[in-house]
């Protein structure tokens, strides 16, 4: 099983890090590596800036999956769209689902046809009157119930965690 996660790094760490310890050949595309994850666990980062792709990005991603990805994990401003989603689209096997994470009280997402999209929306977490952030193993474990979900199959669907930011706020 081959995983492509965007923007694996940092808070996604926990879920590439959860993705190779069950056996998933994991690689990261991202524009900073995670030590951690990548030096203890089987997965592999690929430089990638959004922003501004790197022509070569889809060769290089190819090589590091060795095979198409059976799933990808996004959590990119904006969601999976333009570039990005022409870059990835073709390395995905058919029927791959795709888990996007969005932090805020909507999504923004372009549909790739024959690829279910799981979302996670991030909210914060109401506590003794005031709000606070999601935490890293908060955010994790979303992430992963929400790929469980995905890879068994299940219909897409919306994954709020936590309030919305317009609720908290009011």
């Amino acid at each position: 099983m081959r995983a492509l996660v965007i923007g694996g790094t940092g808070l996604l760490s926990g879920t590439a890090a959860d993705l190779a310890d069950h056996g998933w050949r994991v690689v990261l595309a991202s524009r900073r590596t995670d030590p951690v994850t990548t030096r203890t666990r089987a997965a592999r980062w690929v430089p990638a800036d959004w922003s501004d792709p790197d022509p070569h990005l889809g060769d290089r991603l190819t090589t590091a999956l060795d095979g198409p990805a059976d799933l990808l994990v996004v959590w990119a401003h904006g969601g999976l769209h333009g570039q990005m989603a022409a870059t990835v689209t073709p390395l995905l096997a058919e029927g791959a689902p795709i888990v996007e994470i969005h932090s805020g009280s909507s999504a923004h997402t372009e549909d790739i046809p024959g690829h279910p999209t799981h979302q996670v929306l991030l909210g914060v977490v109401d506590y003794a009157g005031r709000t606070r952030w999601l935490t890293a193993p908060e955010i994790t474990d979303a992430v992963v119930t929400t790929v469980d979900r995905a890879t068994a199959g299940r219909l897409p669907g919306v994954h709020q965690v936590g309030l919305p930011r317009l609720l908290a706020a009011s």
